[in-house]
């Protein structure tokens, strides 16, 4: 069967993710919280090159698992590293198998239209608005109101719909509020603890 060397190869691929991940799980532990903190950051306690600094910090800052975060950040050649992105791509895809990883589009796509549509002082990728959209995806219903008639100072909000969010529940309703009236819109703290908690 021709897709037989190719399923081979995945194979390998996700075993050697795999042991690469287990490596070193003592001390991921412990120093988990730290590391979480730190490798969110342009900084690394590898050198990496600006390639794969860019893939860890904003291609897959969002997507990534502290642990896939901290396998990779492990790894010491770029061999290494290009099979690990390969392989993390590969664990997400609907249709192996198939030329096309329709998550690993998507997930392009959803940054591409975060950073058109809700950049500010930071790129669109980085916003409230911006992470959601590209972890979640777009909406069902969007509603804008101009002010929030509460005992706050008016402030414009963004109320988002989703029929469901896995591990969140259904008829999911998420504000944002424009903080500033300038379109810097951020989601309401308690909401945020629970969807986007700091990397």
């Amino acid at each position: 069967m021709a897709t037989t060397p190719y399923i081979k190869m995945t194979a390998c691929f996700l075993q050697a993710a795999l042991v690469a991940m287990c490596i070193g799980a003592p001390a991921r532990a412990q120093s988990s919280r730290s590391e979480q903190r730190t490798t969110g950051s342009s900084k690394s306690s590898h050198d990496l090159s600006s390639e794969y600094q860019r893939w860890l910090d904003e291609d897959v800052r969002w997507i990534i698992t502290p642990e896939e975060r901290a396998a990779f950040i492990r790894l010491s050649k770029n061999e290494e590293r290009d099979r690990f992105v390969e392989a993390f791509w590969l664990r997400r895809d609907p249709t192996p198998g198939t030329a096309q990883n329709e998550y690993k589009e998507e997930h392009y796509r959803r940054i591409a239209y975060a950073n058109v549509h809700f950049a500010q002082a930071v790129p669109g990728w980085e916003t409230d608005r911006g992470r959601i959209y590209i972890v979640y995806g777009p909406p069902e219903g969007i509603k804008t109101d101009s002010a929030r008639s509460s005992g706050d100072p008016a402030k414009p909000t963004q109320v988002w719909h989703y029929h469901s969010i896995m591990g969140y529940g259904r008829n999911i309703d998420l504000k944002f509020v424009d903080v500033c009236s300038c379109g810097d819109y951020r989601l309401e703290a308690h909401q945020k603890n629970l969807l986007i908690p700091d990397i």
